[in-house]
């Protein structure tokens, strides 16, 4: 029998990686979109591309490791609570985990054959993951978030900022969001693979949402309709 291939593994990487692109690319691209509709020179429209860039790579950065952490802090704090438990009140524990197997579908008997031989193997583990839902897949890991949702942002915005580098400026509003959608297609269908998910409802999503956020950027610019030299 084959090994099955799962996808569950990849959850936490995969998510900031997912958002880093598509922030990035949507980010960048509304920016460049913004400052188009209200200039007719490149200089700017690049600049704002190249800061919107590295701004929103390190806010990424900082953002996910804030936040995971914050999880991270919350996990280790329920673990080191169980720990006590665990040393304090032992057979109040087992029983705890006896319940858990029961209401799974175990019989009470077989339930609490199955917490002693969890309980003797590994304790904390077997409570981690049974109450507290806490397994080496889900565990927040702020480094590798951080990391991959900052180089995610750096690819997605990349693509963007070479538009605005090279396309036409009589054209830059309409070929920025043109192929801003081409960038965001892609970046669905290459996550609804590494997912294992679909890949039009993906594209579909975010290619509707991307459009509403690039509109709404080149609306301001309309609206303030200033010219920048």
């Amino acid at each position: 029998m084959e090994n099955e291939t799962h996808f569950i593994n990849r959850s936490g990487w995969l998510r900031a990686a997912v958002l880093g692109a598509n922030d990035g690319i949507l980010s960048t691209t509304s920016l460049a979109i913004g400052v188009a509709a209200a200039s007719d020179t490149r200089s700017p429209i690049v600049l704002a591309a190249m800061a919107g860039l590295v701004a929103g790579a390190l806010s990424m950065a900082a953002g996910e490791y804030v936040s995971v952490s914050s999880q991270s802090d919350v996990e280790k704090s329920d673990l080191d609570r169980e720990m006590r438990e665990l040393s304090e009140f032992p057979e109040e524990e087992l029983e705890e985990l006896t319940q858990i197997y029961i209401k799974r579908g175990l019989t009470p008997t077989l339930a609490k054959e199955v917490a002693l031989q969890l309980t003797a193997h590994n304790a904390l583990e077997a409570h981690a993951r049974d109450e507290l839902g806490i397994n080496e897949i889900t565990q927040a890991k702020p480094l590798q978030a951080a990391f991959a949702s900052a180089l995610a942002f750096l690819c997605g915005g990349t693509l963007p900022f070479l538009v605005a580098i090279f396309a036409p400026i009589k054209n830059m509003v309409y070929l920025q969001y043109g192929f801003a959608i081409v960038f965001l297609a892609l970046s669905g269908t290459l996550a609804a693979g590494a997912g294992g998910s679909g890949k039009f409802k993906s594209i579909a999503r975010i290619c509707i949402w991307g459009t509403i956020a690039m509109a709404a950027s080149a609306l301001v610019g309309y609206l303030f309709d200033v010219n920048v030299a």
